[in-house]
């Protein structure tokens, strides 16, 4: 039986499908990680309090995760090499039984190249990924095949069909995640997507994983040409230039002429770039502040006019910058950033995964300190950043859209009839700007001075007389766990009476009730300081 729609503002409104695009995926570092107790806890919670879905992350072939054997490894005596490689999963194996225990699943993106089969080493990051081509082709293949067979037979075919297999990450930027030409990234995609649809064709693949939009043509050929940037560099307005996706379209031309499986499109949206003036001085840009849901749109018409109309669309990678020591990541201002981002992008995408859901993250090594600008959700402590809070007030909204206005969205759940609300209030005074990066703590809080205050009134009719709801507030007095960590001195070293302060603090919201009235009206009427975000939900 579907619940009677409630009447806002005194209006019958239609609504619309209202997709959890912030919940389907989030990322992860990579698969090591995943084995450690703390990035555990921290998922669990992430699925059971935040609704997340699907866990992506790097590394499942590097070489601690000890996949693809060429020898027994030998300890303190020398290697003996196998006559052919054998492939081990009990690493694997330990990560994948943990994420579906909680029940979500895992995003799985095909990569890297173990050691033993890349053309190159260590190039990348803290942990030395192989990011490159392999020695041989087939025995690429030979690995993802028997993985995914391993799958299928650990897990079953109808379990196994749910996932999506991403091949590789951000091959455009080389020579950090790719080592090769585009061409050679697209060799790999194609051997690989048809070995996964030999394995079953119900399996689900796509690519091509890149990084970030670009207003010029530094990526059309097979390397990135940096002579191409310079115009962006130097220009006036950045928001003003044509800003167009990496490798889609030349990837989907590719499938579409060779008959290459192609599920999904995925590609990273981070509203930044970078681009070499023809001095060779570097230009951080960062976007407007709804530049996230111009790109989504385009995306959308790209493939709904492609050869391959159906295909799904993930943002396998979002944040509001792509470094994981942006201080702007721990603060208020993120989360009143990403809240309106998602809402402006629910319906848009089939995905949009927050980069990431922990602080728990080595790309450049362990944080230094407990509030580093990771890109986490919660601190490698646990601790709940104020992005925490915005995306349970998230989880707790319904399925249909009953009112979408630029402050936030009133829900019904479809099932249980539930009326549930996000507001936010991005200050007007932001106009277009985006929050922006800092590196460092102090060099945000500028941001603390914008306004003004917004004022939120709407009623609810048709809802049960006497019903609860409970109203919770996140601003700059209430959840502002960097800020209160900036107060006791910004200490490298947490003692456990400052941690147990700061996990009181980070949870520490304003809280409030409202009660329907006896003819089943509810009234909001909320008066919202700057970069408040708030959630109405029925009380439990």
């Amino acid at each position: 039986m579907t619940p009677a729609r409630p009447r806002i503002d005194g209006h019958d409104l239609e609504g619309g499908e209202l997709p959890h695009v912030w919940s389907h995926c989030v990322g992860a570092g990579r698969a090591n990680e995943a084995l450690r107790a703390d990035w555990q806890a921290h998922f669990r919670e992430a699925v059971t309090v935040l609704g997340v879905r699907h866990v992506r992350f790097h590394g499942l072939f590097h070489d601690d995760m000890f996949v693809y054997r060429a020898s027994d490894g030998g300890g303190f005596g020398p290697p003996t090499p196998f006559a052919e490689p054998r492939f081990t999963f009990a690493y694997v194996d330990k990560v994948f039984d943990m994420i579906l225990a909680t029940g979500a699943r895992p995003f799985v993106e095909l990569g890297f190249m173990p050691r033993d089969l890349a053309t190159q080493t260590e190039t990348l990051f803290w942990w030395k990924a192989h990011c490159s081509p392999p020695t041989d082709m087939a025995r690429w293949v030979d690995l993802v095949t028997a993985t995914l067979e391993h799958w299928v037979e650990r897990y079953g075919l109808a379990e196994v069909r749910e996932w999506r297999f991403e091949i590789w990450n951000e091959p455009n930027l080389v020579p950090h995640f790719w080592t090769g030409t585009r061409t050679e990234y697209f060799e790999l995609y194609e051997a690989t997507a048809r070995a996964v649809k030999a394995v079953d064709p119900g399996l689900r693949v796509g690519g091509p994983s890149t990084s970030v939009f670009v207003p010029d043509d530094r990526y059309r050929g097979e390397y990135e040409d940096r002579a191409a940037q310079h115009a962006t560099a130097v220009a006036a307005d950045v928001d003003a230039l044509e800003w167009r996706p990496v490798w889609i379209e030349e990837l989907i031309a590719w499938c579409a002429a060779r008959d290459v499986p192609l599920d999904f499109l995925s590609t990273h949206l981070y509203p930044t770039d970078f681009a070499f003036a023809s001095d060779g001085a570097t230009r951080h840009i960062h976007r407007h502040v709804d530049a996230t849901h111009d790109d989504l749109l385009l995306l959308a018409r790209l493939i709904e006019d492609s050869p391959f109309p159906d295909a799904e669309l993930h943002v396998t990678e979002w944040s509001s910058s792509p470094s994981s020591r942006d201080a702007m990541h721990d603060t208020v201002f993120a989360a009143t950033y990403v809240t309106r981002a998602f809402l402006r992008g629910a319906g848009v995408a089939d995905s949009i995964a927050y980069w990431t859901f922990t602080d728990v993250f080595e790309e450049g090594g362990a944080g230094v300190g407990p509030f580093h600008g990771g890109f986490g959700l919660v601190n490698e402590q646990g601790i709940h950043k104020p992005t925490f809070h915005a995306f349970a007030m998230l989880a707790r909204l319904g399925d249909r859209a009953l009112l979408s206005v630029p402050h936030g969205v009133i829900t019904q759940d479809s099932r249980s009839g539930d009326v549930a609300a996000v507001f936010l209030n991005y200050p007007d005074d932001m106009g277009t700007q985006g929050i922006g990066s800092a590196t460092s703590y102090e060099a945000t809080r500028r941001l603390a001075e914008r306004g003004p205050r917004r004022r939120v009134r709407h009623t609810v009719a048709g809802l049960t007389p006497g019903a609860a709801y409970r109203v919770e507030q996140l601003d700059w007095d209430h959840g502002n766990v960097a800020e209160a960590w900036h107060r006791l001195g910004e200490p490298l070293n947490l003692t456990r009476d400052q941690e147990s302060h700061l996990h009181t603090v980070a949870d520490d919201l304003l809280v409030s009730d409202l009660t329907v009235s006896a003819d089943g009206v509810l009234t909001i009427d909320l008066d919202l300081p700057p970069w408040a975000v708030v959630s109405l939900a029925p009380a439990r």
